[in-house]
């Protein structure tokens, strides 16, 4: 899932991004409100993390615009002002849920992890595809109750297909979710992933549980 971490603090974004590619996130970082701005126009997220206090434009002026533009990505505010007007204001402007600073992690974590599975709609923590499981709290993959062995590009790419069943994902769209903007890759790079990922599940399923390719379509998980 492709988070945008919007916070002015470098020390601070650069901790909490790396915190996030810890726990399997594919993270993008901006450092302004206009900048923000401007990817939110353009990108597709999972979630936005929004400091308040930002140079350019504020981060409540971030959230207006992106709600006025009809957008329904889920917004975690997260700032120093925790005053009730300013929590309040967020929440009326659309915001799904506010951390003040300063904060542990862990809540962080937690949090970023509920308004993942609420956007999704998915109300069960543990996502099925036959004997292929994916616990949503502790985000980790298992077949057969076994733990799966994955690179987080390989868990990235899973975790897209396994929150679409029965959806063929295109090519495009899981490059979007599974690369940042300032990755070094191409489309081609997803055929790597998937290619690993099919002798993985191979490997773990004889079989039983694959990705197929759908020509001009896309990928998908499919139990046979």
């Amino acid at each position: 899932m492709r988070i945008l971490l919007v916070e002015d603090h470098q020390e601070l974004s650069h901790w909490l991004a790396k915190a996030l590619r810890d726990a399997r996130l594919t993270v993008e970082v901006a450092h302004d409100g206009a900048d923000a701005d401007a990817l939110l126009h353009t990108q597709e997220y999972a979630l936005v993390i929004l400091d308040l206090s930002l140079p350019r434009m504020d981060g409540l002026d971030v959230l207006k615009r992106m709600r006025a533009r009809g957008s329904k990505t889920p917004v975690l505010i997260l700032t120093a002002r925790g005053g009730l007007q300013d929590r309040v204001q967020g929440l009326n402007l659309g915001a799904d849920d506010y951390l003040p600073k300063p904060f542990e992690l862990a809540e962080l974590e937690a949090r970023v992890k509920a308004l993942l599975r609420r956007a999704q709609g998915n109300e069960a923590v543990v996502l099925q595809c036959g004997e292929l499981s994916f616990d949503t709290v502790i985000r980790q993959f298992f077949y057969a109750q076994a733990p799966m062995s994955l690179t987080p590009r390989e868990y990235a790419v899973l975790e897209v297909l396994m929150t679409r069943p029965g959806q063929a994902v295109p090519k495009d769209k899981l490059f979007d979710q599974v690369f940042a903007l300032d990755d070094d890759a191409n489309l081609d790079a997803i055929e790597i992933y998937i290619h690993r990922l099919r002798k993985k599940l191979d490997n773990v399923s004889q079989g039983k549980v694959g990705i197929v390719t759908l020509r001009g379509i896309g990928y998908l998980l499919e139990t046979r």
